[in-house]
């Protein structure tokens, strides 16, 4: 089994600062795996998918987000599926070339789309965030994290209340199982 990432919510709150405010309250010294489990228990959806978006690593937090909102939705337009896609492929291929691509579907699309959110998680991995004409941005180092966790609570907000806490849950474990590194089939 691997060792998580960060073994207590205030050690991801210090890497992260701004996870903090995504997150809300939580006890610092709780294990990062025991205070997501709870969260995910509790049905406290905001807190785990916040938590849980900054937990994984970036590619594996885009990955478990395009898995997540395969999960919630079985059908896209022609927009979230290109932007689902490019998103995927930089999950496969963490070049440059995905990263750019993906950068720029995600700032193409509609931002009121999760997957628009996803793709630009993607592009926003590492590297400049602005196209190659301008002078380079660098990402921040949450800002993936945090397209991650605004496409999840978007697809969140769209979810039929029946069905809701039972892909959620799903989800949620999905990511707990990542974040442990013990990866799981997709769906």
């Amino acid at each position: 089994m691997a060792q998580v990432r960060f073994g207590t919510v205030q050690d991801l709150f210090q890497a992260y600062p701004m996870a903090r405010y995504d997150v809300g309250k939580a006890e610092a010294d709780k294990p990062s795996l025991d205070f997501l489990q709870e969260a995910a228990g509790a049905r406290s959806w905001h807190p785990a998918v916040s938590f849980c978006a900054y937990l994984l690593p970036r590619r594996v937090s885009v990955a478990w987000g395009c898995r997540s909102l395969r999960r919630m939705f079985d059908h896209f337009d022609a927009n979230d599926s290109r932007a689902l896609n490019v998103a995927e492929t930089w999950v496969r291929e963490p070049d440059e070339q995905s990263r750019n691509k993906a950068l720029a579907v995600g700032n193409a699309n509609d931002p009121e789309q999760p997957a628009t959110w996803l793709a630009l998680a993607a592009g926003w991995s590492g590297g400049s965030v602005v196209p190659a004409e301008y002078a380079p941005v660098e990402a921040k180092p949450d800002q993936a994290a945090r397209a991650v966790r605004a496409a999840l609570l978007i697809g969140l907000c769209r979810l039929p209340r029946d069905s809701l806490d039972r892909i959620m849950t799903a989800c949620l474990e999905d990511g707990i199982q990542l974040a442990r590194g013990e990866p799981r089939p997709p769906r």
